[in-house]
């Protein structure tokens, strides 16, 4: 029953975020006895969402910031990738299918390096309409696999998880809600996805941004490298304490700055000091969930 002073204890609303609560538990699958290959400790995914000024424009944003995105594709990029060539570490570039329009020649040069190109969506939006949503879809990964030579096996997006899999995709990096690689069922319970979570305190966007997302000024900071890789270094510690797992979420407009990519080079030769540290790229871990820890339905 419901009462209507203020702060009064509503019974419906209760009841609706207890069903809420145990729907999402249902549906997010943790792998039981989840193990990595032989000698390793802890899996370390660097990701670049290689979108430019595509979110920018979608939000009408002003000049400055969609300069910033074409930073991200004429620099940035370019930079990061050179230093993770350098440290022999492979990443995922999730990647707007209309990036492959824009900047081709960085597409190519992460390819030629053994990087991996992943869906995120075909200019940073998921349609409503099911039909343009799949023709979106269908668009950026045609795209995207002229480049990559292969099939895209992964996305960062909201598309839907049945339409994800009727194109060949097998893992999502699109939640926070865990903290190990997990499978998330839709909302019918069917259509299991590989997710590889990330949190976004491991967001470069979250510390060195000013005007992100049309927030208002006060709400932005501009941190400190050192205090970033302080931080940064204490997320992977502990990760690696407990043989974890950690998702780094990084825009090339964003951390393609010298000394962001600097701090970022630091943070990986630190990790290299201790052994069992593995720099996969998402579908090489997706490929090692799948195959040795394939989604079993939860009886209950």
């Amino acid at each position: 029953m419901k009462d209507d002073k203020p702060g009064a204890f509503d019974a419906d609303h209760h009841g609706a975020l207890l069903r809420a609560a145990d729907f999402h538990r249902r549906r997010r699958v943790a792998i039981p006895e989840f193990r990595y290959p032989d000698g390793v400790r802890i899996a370390v995914n660097f990701t670049l969402d290689f979108d430019a000024m595509l979110l920018r424009r979608l939000l009408n944003e002003p000049w400055g910031q969609k300069a910033k995105g074409e930073f991200g594709g004429r620099v940035g990029v370019w930079r990061i990738l050179d230093m993770f060539d350098a440290q022999d570490v492979k990443v995922t570039l999730f990647t707007p299918g209309r990036i492959c329009e824009l900047y081709p020649q960085a597409l190519k040069r992460a390819v030629a390096a053994g990087h991996e190109l992943a869906d995120h969506m075909w200019q940073h939006e998921v349609p409503e309409d099911p039909v343009i949503e799949d023709a979106h879809l269908s668009r950026a990964i045609a795209a995207l696999e002229r480049f990559a030579g292969r099939a895209i096996t992964g996305t960062r997006s909201s598309h839907t998880p049945a339409l994800l899999r009727s194109k060949g995709i097998v893992y999502n990096s699109f939640t926070s809600a865990g903290y190990m690689p997990f499978y998330e069922l839709d909302e019918g319970g069917g259509n299991p996805i590989l997710q590889l979570p990330f949190h976004y305190a491991l967001d470069d966007a979250m510390y060195f941004s000013f005007g992100w997302l049309d927030t208002p000024n006060a709400a932005q900071r501009i941190m400190d490298v050192d205090e970033v890789f302080d931080i940064w270094w204490s997320a992977f510690e502990q990760q690696y304490r407990q043989g974890g797992y950690v998702n780094f979420l990084l825009h090339p407009f964003v951390s393609g700055h010298a000394m962001r990519v600097d701090m970022i080079e630091r943070l990986i030769q630190r990790m290299k000091t201790l052994p069992g540290v593995w720099f996969p790229t998402c579908d090489m871990l997706a490929q090692h969930v799948l195959t040795n820890h394939p989604y079993r339905p939860v009886t209950e």
